[in-house]
């Protein structure tokens, strides 16, 4: 079992639940979060402030501005990983800096507190 951690563009929440439920995943955790990655700064804020527009300029400077994203985290047996990290890419990539990042790591163990289920089990979807 896997632990997959998504950092994804908050306007593309919705969109990668409805994507993640049609494909079967519909267990997961979400919460807004704020970073940065590696790039110093929005390349269309920069072309504002270029072409003299006010509100571009004013938010251009020297200190470094946390974006708001959405942090979505997932417990899958090892087989479902790849369908979530595909499902994921193709709902959020837009070939612009910012997309997002997806971490997957190893989960030891999961037990599901109502029946004391372990492993996959625990995570298994309720039908």
């Amino acid at each position: 079992m896997k632990e997959v951690l998504a950092v994804i563009r908050m306007n593309r929440m919705n969109q990668t639940r409805q994507a993640l439920a049609d494909a079967g995943i519909s267990g997961f955790h979400a919460r807004p979060v704020f970073g940065r990655g590696k790039g110093n700064v929005d390349f269309r804020i920069l072309k504002g402030a270029e072409d003299g527009h006010e509100e571009a300029i004013s938010q251009l400077g020297t200190a470094i501005k946390l974006i708001p994203k959405r942090m979505i985290n997932f417990v899958v047996p090892d087989d479902k990983v790849g369908l979530v990290v595909k499902t994921i890419i193709q709902v959020n990539q837009t070939g612009n800096p910012g997309d997002g990042k997806i971490f997957v790591m190893p989960c030891e163990d999961a037990t599901r507190v109502r029946t004391g289920e372990r492993g996959d089990a625990a995570i298994d979807e309720i039908v």
